[in-house]
């Protein structure tokens, strides 16, 4: 897709008030296209705030991407973007057989319910304006089945499937549609996985721990030997929404430290 240099489309993030989200926003602040920032949480005012500071064209919104309406309404502002990278998520911890229906729902409606929301509708502006990239952030649970997170899994699998079957859909019209697949990664929805403070990096002792894995819940280790940061997702979300991945889509390329031994 041909871009105007007077006036860009924008690049759209969800999740950006932290964790990986926050890290995309930065990794794109190059200053060629404006950053259209959404979240839940009304620290994504800050993260524009910071960015602005910087000399970016920084905006953002509180956008439930739950809300169908909201999200359209949320489109409608931002204009047709160039790029959306979706990396709204909640993590979701509990046995599959006390998980509350109040807790699936949730889990459900934000990583599966929100992609399908966020990813047609930027399809659908896509469409109309000759092309453009999308993103989805996943997980490496969406195909590997993990002790104590069933909802996470059911979630992030129907987020990537849905992925997957709307790029085939919108392939013709020259947008792409892939996915990112992290593992362990050092952002407070991990942390808080582990009961830490999630305002602070991970520590020494819960890095091992995910490192290690878990034999009694049959989780492999990580045997890059390293928890991922969230910078480490940047360059891969980048690339897949860069002209030098044009004859890529429906991929989704996992970023474990082959703790899923690329299963």
């Amino acid at each position: 897709m041909k871009l105007s240099e007077t006036n860009p489309a924008p690049v759209l993030i969800t999740g950006a008030a932290g964790g990986i989200g926050a890290a995309v926003a930065r990794g794109f602040a190059d200053g060629t296209r404006p950053l259209r920032l959404w979240d839940l949480d009304p620290d994504v005012h800050e993260v524009a705030a910071r960015l602005r500071f910087e000399g970016i064209d920084a905006e953002s919104a509180i956008v439930d991407v739950r809300d169908p309406g909201a999200v359209a309404k949320g489109f409608a502002r931002s204009g047709a973007p160039s790029v959306v990278v979706h990396a709204a998520g909640v993590l979701q911890t509990g046995s599959a057989l006390t998980l509350t229906a109040e807790q699936w729902e949730h889990c459900l409606g934000v990583n599966a319910t929100g992609t399908m929301n966020v990813l047609r509708c930027a399809a659908r502006e896509m469409v109309d304006v000759g092309g453009g990239a999308i993103v989805a952030v996943s997980s490496n649970a969406a195909t590997t089945p993990r002790a104590d997170m069933a909802a996470y899994c059911a979630a992030k699998a129907a987020a990537t499937a849905f992925a997957r079957a709307l790029a085939l859909e919108v392939a013709e019209y020259g947008v792409r549609v892939n996915i990112v697949s992290p593992g362990s990664t050092d952002t407070p929805m991990l942390r808080g996985m582990v009961g830490a403070d999630t305002s602070a990096g991970m520590s020494e002792r819960d890095r091992a721990g995910f490192i290690a894995g878990d034999i009694g819940k049959h989780r492999l280790g990580i045997p890059l030997r390293r928890v991922a940061e969230p910078e480490d997702i940047v360059g891969a979300v980048r690339f897949l929404a860069s002209d030098a991945a044009r004859h890529i889509t429906m991929h989704d390329l996992r970023l474990d430290g082959g703790a899923t031994l690329d299963m």
